[in-house]
């Protein structure tokens, strides 16, 4: 395996993402190779640590991972601190000696890589101090992640997007959506464009609807403060789903290349309806959670959580239908729902397909028994907690009459693989350091997922209307069941149903 040479710049090193995701991530890139000698780590923020209780901070981050004390030693002896204050020009100037020495010791041939795991009211300030303080380097790359939010809505991302461009080419920018590294998003490919039994019905003609579920069963916990100023739409719709329904619709394309697939991803996003404010009102609604109760568990209604406004009208959970513009999709709805304080947690996408023509097998009104409706064939991708997917069919129930039995064929990652697979801000960090921004978002689909989300949010602003509301441990209002009821349409995932029978919610 080729070795890495590269030295990781991580502003905002004291916070929680830098603790949680990157760190553990990087020692998972040493322990497989990818990462050997040649590289350093100089992590930045406000607080006056020192190398040493910056490596204490590294090892601990990693204990879970079982290293052995040599291993975790060899490891962190990689990683500097410096305390800086990103206003201040002259933090740059240490900041450029610094990497300068580790450049040295560490042979890194000039390769840069920036995280920016702050806020994104900093990155310009960052990128423009990068440049002047000739922190860029003529010798290796420099490339630099950002963290979402990109920009609460077109306006301000454009106005980021020229900041960041003044100093860095598209192709050195690497916008990071985690959920493009998970396993199974980046499997729908495989599905897709591996199996021609899919492809071939992979249009208008075959599939009658396609939903899209993000579901949390947590609450806003201590991020209330932040949350009441963002909302589901754009933490989780604005990013997440539409990067998911881009992969779903996409045409396939020419070759399986970073360039080819960003340009049928751009397509598709573009060929997504941006509605007028009513079409908004007859295809989203918004809701936001009580207080409720869930088998043992008690809950607090968002409004009474930590830090949260208490005339609060941010929306906890976003249901909507989205509508594609083009040849293969046009008729289909593209269900999507996500939402915090759910009955379980789960993302998955349920591909439901149409119906044969005739059902040979219903009998005779005023039959005896009557043979209820056939069921849908479903071909469900399950991204997480599990792993997998599964097709529902429609077979013969054992015994001498016809009746149909619906059955599925699963396949799901065992427990030992998915422990085992690479962590999502692990795939993203090797695909930056090979300069792969495949997973990674273009500045086009940014621009294109926040024209789409920002007539929705719009629409809600303006009205006098609230949130619907729905007591937390439930999958949402009664408004979001009865937006696909209209359509004849019915969500498939409805865990909740098992703990109602149970009288458990």
């Amino acid at each position: 395996m080729k070795e890495n040479k590269v030295l990781f710049t991580i502003f905002g090193a004291t916070g929680d993402l830098a603790q949680r995701k990157l760190y553990p991530s990087l020692f998972r890139l040493y322990r497989t190779g990818s990462l050997v000698e040649s590289f350093a780590v100089i992590g930045t923020a406000r607080r006056p640590w020192s190398d040493e209780t910056y490596r204490e901070i590294v090892q601990e981050t990693i204990a879970y991972l079982n290293p052995t004390e040599e291993e975790a030693q060899a490891f962190s002896s990689h990683f500097y601190y410096q305390a800086h204050d990103v206003n201040d020009t002259e933090h740059y100037d240490k900041l450029k000696d610094l990497a300068d020495t580790l450049d040295a010791k560490y042979t890194l041939d000039g390769n840069r890589l920036y995280y920016l795991a702050m806020s994104p009211a900093f990155f310009g300030t960052i990128v423009s101090h990068l440049e002047s303080q000739k922190m860029l380097t003529s010798d290796g790359y420099h490339r630099v992640i950002i963290e979402k939010p990109f920009g609460t809505d077109y306006e301000t991302a454009a106005k980021l997007n020229e900041e960041i461009t003044s100093v860095f080419a598209e192709n050195e920018i690497y916008r990071i959506d985690h959920y493009l590294g998970k396993e199974m998003i980046q499997n729908i490919s495989a599905i897709r464009f591996a199996n021609n039994i899919f492809e071939s019905m992979w249009n208008n003609r075959y599939i009658d609807n396609v939903q899209i579920s993000i579901a949390e069963n947590l609450g806003v916990e201590d991020r209330g403060g932040y949350y009441d100023k963002s909302g589901a739409l754009k933490d989780m719709v604005q990013n997440h789903i539409l990067q998911v329904l881009s992969l779903l619709v996409m045409e396939p394309p020419v070759a399986f290349s970073e360039q080819e697939i960003r340009a049928e991803k751009i397509k598709a996003l573009e060929a997504v309806r941006v509605y007028t404010p009513e079409e908004v009102k007859e295809n989203f609604i918004r809701g936001q959670y009580t207080a409720g109760r869930l088998a043992d568990n008690q809950y607090l209604g968002y409004l009474e959580e930590p830090g949260v406004a208490e005339d609060s009208k941010t929306e906890t959970f976003v249901a909507g239908k989205f509508t594609i513009d083009n040849f293969r999709w046009s008729g289909v709805p593209f269900y999507v729902r996500t939402g915090k304080r759910l009955t379980e947690k789960g993302t998955r996408i349920n591909v439901v397909f149409k119906q044969v023509p005739v059902n040979l097998f219903k009998a005779e009104v005023g039959a005896e028994c009557e043979q209820p409706a056939l069921e849908p064939n479903v071909l469900t991708i399950y991204i997480q907690p599990t792993e997998g997917f599964s097709l529902s069919l429609n077979g013969k129930e054992v015994g001498p009459s016809f009746n149909m039995l619906p059955t599925q064929l699963a396949y799901r990652n065992s427990a030992e693989a998915i422990e085992n697979t690479p962590e999502a801000y692990e795939k993203l960090l090797l695909d930056a350091l090979k300069g792969d921004g495949t997973n990674f978002t273009h500045w086009k689909e940014v621009a294109q997922s926040w024209r789409i989300v920002d007539v929705i949010r719009q629409t809600w602003d303006q009205s006098e209307e609230g949130c619907e509301t729905y007591p937390a441990g439930t999958m949402g209002p009664e408004a979001a069941f009865e937006l696909l009821e209209k359509d004849g349409f019915k969500w498939i995932w409805h865990p909740d149903e098992w703990y109602r029978e149970r009288n458990l919610l």
